[in-house]
């Protein structure tokens, strides 16, 4: 599989990863998610090369994950804001932050406190099964293939371990 055709694959991790899949474009959605709106801003909070922020919002921009809006008009100003899409990896990126708390932070703890703004407690995100609630973890999920797709996503041992 190549990069560049990640999002041709029947899978949606892949697809997903062909907009959000790289280190550079992470942050970019770290800083949007913090306000940053700006050019110049993503580019001094960032330390990247104007080439490749121009590269990875632009790719974000056409995924419609970001909108350009105008903020001035003479000279011609645009920022970039997060869409509804962009919102909807809130989740994806907090359970990102949430491993590395638990597993990346010095003895100081995690940088930085999520407070909900609801209970105003500080907070972890957790994923929970839409159906009943509770909390899910890798094994307690298992997974089937759309009927169309039957026998080539998942690999051999999976198939035989779900008729078990």
């Amino acid at each position: 599989m190549r990069w560049e055709e990640l999002d041709q694959q029947p899978c949606s991790l892949a697809r997903t990863l062909s907009v959000v899949g790289d280190r550079w474009t992470l942050l970019v959605l770290r800083e949007s998610f913090l306000g940053v709106r700006r050019f110049d801003d993503f580019e001094k909070r960032l330390g990247i090369t104007r080439h490749v922020l121009a590269d990875r919002l632009k790719k974000l921009t056409e995924a419609a994950v970001l909108v350009k809006q105008a903020y001035q008009q003479r000279p011609l100003r645009e920022e970039y804001r997060l869409t509804d899409k962009g919102h909807e990896l809130y989740p994806a990126v907090l359970a990102l932050v949430n491993w590395g708390d638990r597993h990346m932070s010095g003895v100081e703890g995690a940088p930085i406190r999520h407070v909900h703004k609801a209970c105003g407690q500080a907070m972890h995100g957790v994923l929970v099964c839409s159906e009943c609630g509770e909390p899910l973890v890798s094994r307690d999920v298992d997974l089937h293939e759309a009927p169309a797709l039957q026998g080539q996503l998942l690999p051999a041992h999976w198939h035989a371990k779900s008729r078990a």
